[in-house]
């Protein structure tokens, strides 16, 4: 029962979900948070939103983080010359956030700091503070990059800054 439950959940979630809690004006501080923050170490960052899967991968059972590894794939994260990509993936029905980093980045940022953000963002957007708790989460991001990935002169913007809504 708890499958149809999230499967109902998920095939009747309107769009406009998304866009309530993200309106265009959250997404464009979002997209300036990241902008900034790529510029103080050499990491890249891609913030991806999503109301509701589809019915096929409904059906297979995917899970938040399996959909977060086939979006960081799907946006290409993973292509930048250090392999310091970062997604944020925000999958609002089953109010779940996950982050999957780069090979590069992974290597040395334990998992349990990235649960530890992705906690506090579900904390912020359970009280309905999306652009607070995405902002946040970004900016702790940005401390665990300079730490591990301080810039360097050169330090090209390889990814889109922009939220990718799905």
């Amino acid at each position: 029962m708890k499958k149809a439950g999230r499967l109902l959940r998920h095939l009747m979630v309107p769009q406009w979900v998304v866009n309530r809690a993200f309106p265009r004006a959250v997404l464009d501080r979002i997209e300036s948070e990241i902008h900034a923050s790529e510029a103080l170490h050499r990491g890249e960052i891609r913030f991806a939103v999503e109301a509701g899967l589809d019915l096929l991968p409904m059906l297979k059972g995917i899970t938040s983080r399996a959909r977060a590894v086939e979006i960081f794939s799907q946006l290409r994260v993973w292509d930048t010359e250090e392999n310091s990509g970062v997604l944020i993936y925000v999958q609002l029905v089953d109010h779940d956030i996950e982050i999957v980093a780069d090979r590069g980045i992974s290597a040395t940022v334990r998992q349990e700091e990235w649960g530890a953000i992705c906690l506090r963002m579900q904390q912020a957007f359970r009280a309905c503070h999306y652009e607070q708790g995405a902002i946040d989460g970004i900016r702790s991001i940005t401390a665990l990059l300079r730490r591990h990935f301080p810039p360097r002169a050169a330090n090209p913007d390889e990814l889109p800054n922009a939220p990718a809504v799905l």
